[in-house]
């Protein structure tokens, strides 16, 4: 057993700090209209002491796991310019804000894993404006990747690209462009050398030091971009020996089978998992104008009969070893590509079997936050849009549907740790079972239009555990557009 056995019962919620809950313990500093339509760069005020006011809600909901987009200080409404990552970011309340939100969560059952943004660093982070300030001189020239004209002052830094800079990024790698290495030629974030000790050792401490100051795992932000398995190796080591039970979970949108061997992560964020519950479940209503900004599963997204869906769910859930399939963190959507609503032109049955989907299978669900009163969005910044705490705007019986959804799954262990058996699957229907020990659990979908069947063989009389199928003797009927679960 390489994965913390925690997981295997965790239901994350996902939230992105500067949209989710704002109190009334920071001033507001001229933060943009709550409910006003997001933008790239503006901030709306979210912080961790609205989080903290937000716990019972996201408990009654059935949550007993947060995944947070970045916390740490930083220019940017996402925080993954990160320029100090030693402090939380005041605009969120600061280290204090977070250590009252670790215990407050801890002391109602409640994990927090955070993002960790190890591949990049931002233009305001100490030792790379050490850097521009004293070129070559700076004991820091190698923390990052730079153009060796610039470091002896030949050329000035391109920090904020010209014109011509701009240009010329669209054609060439940052270094040459702009002076230094930038992800994806992106002048705002810097990359780290991670060949360079100092950096390693600065990444891991890092790591460390929330680690001791109570979080219960990483998210790893881009982590294919450092190239280099002895680094994953020792974060996971460094992190692991201070607690054994930490999460590790990369994101990462393919197959992940390199960093999946039991020494480095746990698991990755399963977009595998996301584009075949698209393609099944929302079928005929995927919206492809939407979904062409789907980052990395656009081309995965396509109209699925239920045999190619059962298909690929089998090939999915046989990728890895088994303890690492039942730690993925499966997830409908998140804050990189638009919302599952917006993905399936709005159609609420798609996403209300999706919900059940993700609830009855081997890994960790993940509910993107807002999802569940019907927030929609396409791509970013849309699908960042603030949570509507006005509850006269909640879609309450979406609400309803996703807390039944998940209560399902806190009431059945067979859910969280059972074997899985596809059971049928032809046309627009298909089912399964979960199995543990003398118990099994029957989930079953029709995504056509009309009403479909299919026949299993109960031991004794079953029970419905969620929706309204028609048993009559080994004959299920399921109503249009719906799930069931059956015990």
């Amino acid at each position: 057993m390489t994965t913390p056995e925690w997981v295997k019962d965790a239901v994350f919620y996902q939230i992105f700090p500067d949209r989710f809950a704002k109190s009334n313990e920071l001033p507001d500093l001229g933060f943009e209209a709550w409910d006003s339509a997001p933008t790239y760069h503006g901030f709306k005020g979210g912080d961790l002491y609205g989080v903290i006011e937000k716990l019972d809600y996201l408990q009654d909901l059935g949550i007993n796991a947060i995944y947070f987009n970045p916390i740490f200080a930083s220019a940017s409404n996402h925080r993954y310019h990160t320029y100090d990552y030693y402090q939380v970011d005041p605009l969120l309340g600061g280290n204090e804000a977070f250590k009252k939100l670790l215990n407050a969560a801890h002391k109602r059952g409640i994990r927090v894993v955070l993002d960790g943004v190890f591949n990049h660093a931002s233009r305001g982070f100490w030792q790379f404006n050490h850097v521009l300030e004293t070129g070559a001189d700076s004991p820091y020239k190698d923390w990052f990747h730079f153009d060796e004209e610039r470091l002896k002052g030949h050329k000035h830094w391109g920090t904020f690209p010209s014109h011509h800079e701009q240009k010329l990024l669209q054609h060439e790698d940052s270094l040459t462009a702009i002076g230094y290495r930038a992800w994806w030629n992106l002048p705002a974030l810097p990359k780290f050398n991670t060949n360079t000790r100092a950096v390693r050792e600065f990444l891991f401490d890092v790591a460390e030091y929330w680690i001791k100051f109570g979080i219960d795992g990483w998210r790893l932000d881009v982590p294919g971009e450092i190239d280099d398995d002895d680094f994953w190796r020792e974060f996971r080591r460094r992190v692991r020996a201070i607690n054994p039970d930490a999460y590790i979970v990369g994101e990462i949108w393919h197959e992940a089978q390199r960093w999946l061997q039991g020494d480095q992560f746990d698991a990755v964020m399963n977009y595998l998992f996301t584009a075949a519950s698209l393609n099944f479940f929302a079928g005929s209503h995927l919206n492809m104008d939407v979904i062409r900004h789907a980052g990395g599963i656009k081309d995965r997204v396509h109209p699925m009969h239920a045999k190619q869906f059962a298909d690929e769910v089998e090939r999915i859930l046989n990728l890895y070893p088994e303890d690492i399939t039942y730690s993925q963190l499966n997830l409908l959507d998140s804050h990189d590509m638009p919302r599952f609503l917006s993905c399936a032109s709005g159609d609420k049955d798609s996403l209300k079997m999706a919900w059940l989907f993700l609830m009855t299978m081997p890994g960790a669900p993940c509910i993107y936050y807002g999802d569940e009163v019907g927030v929609d969005g396409g791509h970013d910044p849309d699908c960042r849009k603030a949570f509507p705490w006005d509850e006269s705007k909640w879609d309450n019986n979406l609400r309803e549907n996703a807390k039944a959804c998940i209560a399902l799954r806190n009431s059945q262990k067979a859910l969280r740790r059972g074997a899985y058996k596809c059971l049928y699957a032809d046309d627009d229907t298909m089912a399964y079972a979960r199995t543990l020990n003398d118990e099994t659990i029957v989930v079953a979908f029709n995504a056509s239009n009309t009403s479909k069947s299919f026949e299993y063989h109960f031991e004794k009389n079953p029970r419905t555990l969620y929706g309204n199928p028609e048993i009559s003797g080994n004959q299920i009927t399921l109503p249009p557009r719906s799930g069931v679960a059956l015990k």
